[in-house]
């Protein structure tokens, strides 16, 4: 019914100007009514329409105004309709007659105000229905998904509730400490064999401005756990910029893959857009994208640790440099559009703003430096981490023993130290023999003793082999000597044998060597010849000459030069060689030894071969510290002074 009408159907023709617009009764002309019962039984008409007859005589009973409504007396009326209109219970003073009308004209304006207000909630509720049914299916479907959300519990199926009872069953299931978990190291000073690197890896995380590194060695040596440790106390330094939340998100570089879609990106984050399955059900329906922050995010504030990062992508590594110089990881899409007022505040503010990416990277690889972005590297400060000794693999052994509370037999950590270089190996060996050792004394679960059969027992089912099958020895020997390789960060020594017989017919003798050893090391035998000649006046080619490499290993790199001079020259001559010395060193055809790589690496090979002396070149000399493992280091500049140092009378 419309304002209009419901004026008309009040009031009589006398009042006709009473059913005009709203705003001609805002201009006061109900007003201008006329004092009379007929007056007052309109207005009261109309709070009948408006409220409801039950409704206004509830509201008069709730205002004390019910008596003052059935009255006679229209003064007393028109208090109670007031009362009503204003709902205002504390009204007490009767009007006169000559107020009634302006009263009158006051309370029309106000029931208009109602009315007008009635008229635009009905105008709005009107929209709100359209919308509704515009939306009806989407509407429908949503509560049927959230009734059955709701529902599902009382509706699942026997099967379902048989697999939702299993799964609470399995979580009341609790082991102990994992073996692994029990005697990975608590403490920095457990870290045995790198005091040095986990020395310059504090340094640089405790400053307040850390730096991004990369930490080269060998695996099983510690370079997780020492970052995570070192976070953990730079975390307790006034002047470091973590706080004691700070994240340590660990990842692997070999399970990282760049995905050219952007579809999925666990490293930098990524989109996913409304097209593809996955993307958010409301956000699908409305085209918008959504981006998802991924782990550089995760680590805001913290360490990100990229384990074997050399295996990363090529182009995941140039993606992960933007990250570090903007500090921030950005979102692209075609379907996002800026002016899309659906677009979430959170979207909106990822598509313009990015997310940030505020951490420190520390990346670590068992690879060369080679295989790290250039551009990557060049941001970040390196560490290497040194080669494990026996000595150091004893002493890691005997820690772990005495958190497993076991004891053991004489040699057993010394024998353990044999079969592997890494720490994390050793462990492995120790926990399999502690189970064995367990299951054979079941009844002294206290008093475990870790016996050598215990140990020959686990070599023999893993199918392990002694690591170091290259012994020195205090006897000098013809033709035999020990040179030095490396191979990744791990130096070995290199067995080195020749033997020299005069050939039948002057200049017409051969010289053999291992094919399998490769191009370089065949060069440095005839460089070597050329120096033998020099040195000693005797030409190989009178005389048939096998060198052999025993193990038939292949030598990347010409730093076997200086032991294949020297052994060729004991056989020629029957000088004997020192076989307590390793060598290495490039020789040139002018008798000159020039510098090589890895002698840092290679000075451990020596001393897990029972070395006590090194020779290197003269310009490696500070490579390695002067009291390297506790070898006796001989630098030399020319094959003559290899010869000093190696050939004994």
């Amino acid at each position: 019914m419309s304002l209009k009408k419901f004026w008309q159907k009040h009031f009589s023709k006398k009042n006709a100007d009473f059913s005009q617009t709203m705003q001609e009764e805002k201009a006061g002309k109900l007003s201008a009514i006329n004092t009379t019962a007929k007056d007052v039984d309109a207005v009261y008409n109309i709070l009948v329409d408006i409220m409801g007859s039950e409704k206004l005589v509830l509201k008069a009973g709730k205002l004390d105004a019910i008596n003052l409504l059935r009255s006679k007396k229209y003064n007393e009326r028109v208090l109670a309709l007031q009362k009503i209109v204003y709902e205002d219970p504390t009204l007490d003073t009767l009007p006169s007659d000559k107020e009634i009308p302006e009263i009158l004209g006051a309370m029309t304006e106000k029931i208009a105000d109602i009315i007008a207000r009635r008229n635009m909630e009905d105008k709005i509720e009107k929209r709100i229905a359209e919308k509704i049914e515009e939306n009806h299916q989407d509407y429908v479907e949503d509560i049927r998904m959230q009734v059955l959300k709701e529902e599902q519990t009382d509706e699942d199926s026997p099967q379902s509730k048989a697999k939702y009872d299993a799964l609470n069953s399995l979580e009341k299931i609790h082991l102990t400490q994992s073996m692994m978990e029990l005697l990975r190291p608590q403490s920095l000073e457990e870290i045995i064999g790198q005091e040095r690197a986990v020395n310059a890896l504090k340094a640089k995380l405790s400053s307040p401005y850390p730096q991004h590194l990369i930490l080269y060695g060998p695996p099983g040596v510690g370079k997780t756990t020492a970052a995570r440790l070192v976070l953990d106390a730079a975390c307790k330094e006034k002047y470091t910029p973590f706080t004691e939340e700070a994240p340590f998100i660990e990842t692997d570089g070999t399970t990282l893959r760049w995905d050219p879609r952007d579809m999925t990106n666990p490293l930098l984050g990524s989109v996913h857009d409304p097209i593809y399955q996955g993307a958010r059900k409301d956000l699908a329906d409305s085209g918008i994208p959504e981006p998802k922050p991924g782990l550089v995010t995760d680590a805001h504030g913290g360490i990100l640790f990229i384990d074997e990062i050399g295996e990363m992508d090529e182009m995941l590594q140039n993606k992960l440099l933007k990250v570090l110089e903007d500090k921030r990881a950005y979102f692209e899409s075609a379907y996002y559009d800026p002016t899309d007022p659906a677009v979430p505040k959170y979207v909106r503010k990822l598509f313009e703003e990015g997310a940030p990416a505020d951490f420190v990277l520390i990346g670590a690889t068992t690879r060369d430096a080679a295989y790290i972005n250039p551009a990557l590297r060049s941001r970040c400060a390196e560490i290497y981490f040194e080669p494990l000794t026996p000595k150091h693999i004893e002493k890691i052994v005997k820690n772990a023993a005495d958190k497993l509370k076991v004891t053991l037999s004489d040699n057993v950590a010394a024998t353990i130290s044999e079969y592997t270089i890494e720490g994390r190996k050793a462990i492995n060996i120790l926990a399999d023999a502690y189970s064995l050792a367990l299951q054979k004394n079941a009844d002294a679960v206290k008093d475990i003793v870790i016996t050598m059969e215990d140990i020959y027992h686990v070599a023999q089912v893993s199918r392990l082999s002694p690591f170091i099958t290259k012994k020195a020895s205090d006897e000098p020997q013809v033709g035999k000597i020990f040179g030095l390789g490396v191979a990744g960060f791990i130096g070995s020594v290199i067995e080195i044998e020749a033997v020299a017989f005069p050939c039948l017919k002057k200049g017409r003798g051969t010289v053999r060597f291992n094919d399998t050893a490769g191009s370089m090391a065949k060069d440095s035998v005839f460089n070597a010849a050329a120096v033998v000649r020099k040195l000693t006046g005797k030409d190989v080619h009178d005389y048939d000459i096998h060198i052999n490499v025993i193990g038939g290993g292949n030598i990347d790199g010409p730093s076997a030069g200086t032991a294949i001079l020297t052994v060729l020259i004991s056989a020629l001559t029957g000088k004997k060689i020192r076989q307590d010395t390793a060598v290495t060193g490039e020789i040139s055809i002018q008798g000159k030894v020039r510098p090589v790589g890895g002698v840092f690496e290679k000075a451990y090979g020596a001393k897990q071969a029972g070395m006590t002396r090194l020779v290197i070149p003269k310009e490696n000399e500070k490579d390695i510290p002067p009291d390297l493992l506790g070898l006796e280091i001989y630098t030399i500049e020319t094959a003559q002074d290899a010869l000093d140092q190696l050939l004994v009378d």
